[in-house]
């Protein structure tokens, strides 16, 4: 199963970029199957919010929670807050793959 979980992420992925959610949720069924939890179908990227946007591009360029608390008029806690929320909906989990994540967030919306 562990071997298996590369190819059904990047299978999964594929899947959800092509637009074909039957495949992709069966590809996430595997993958669950192997022992790595995976993010449901109802959480698209799309339902970022414009605050939860926001938050992300700025943590994406490398500010702190202190840093984006301060420019957004929030506290780090609130901040850290709306991250936890971002991150299974772009499918991440670290703020490394923010920019990355970002970055397919706009391409997708832009064509």
């Amino acid at each position: 199963p562990k071997a298996a979980r590369h190819p059904l992420t990047l299978a999964a992925d594929t899947f959800q970029r092509l637009g074909a959610p039957t495949w992709t949720e069966r590809a996430r069924a595997e993958l669950r199957t192997s022992g790595l939890a995976t993010r449901t179908a109802s959480a698209q990227p799309s339902e970022l919010s414009w605050q939860e946007s926001q938050i992300a591009g700025l943590a994406a360029i490398g500010l702190t929670n202190k840093e984006i608390g301060e420019r957004m008029h929030l506290s780090p806690r609130t901040v850290s807050s709306h991250l936890y929320r971002v991150f299974p909906k772009l499918g991440i989990t670290s703020r490394a793959a923010l920019r990355d994540a970002l970055a397919r967030l706009e391409e997708g919306q832009g064509s």
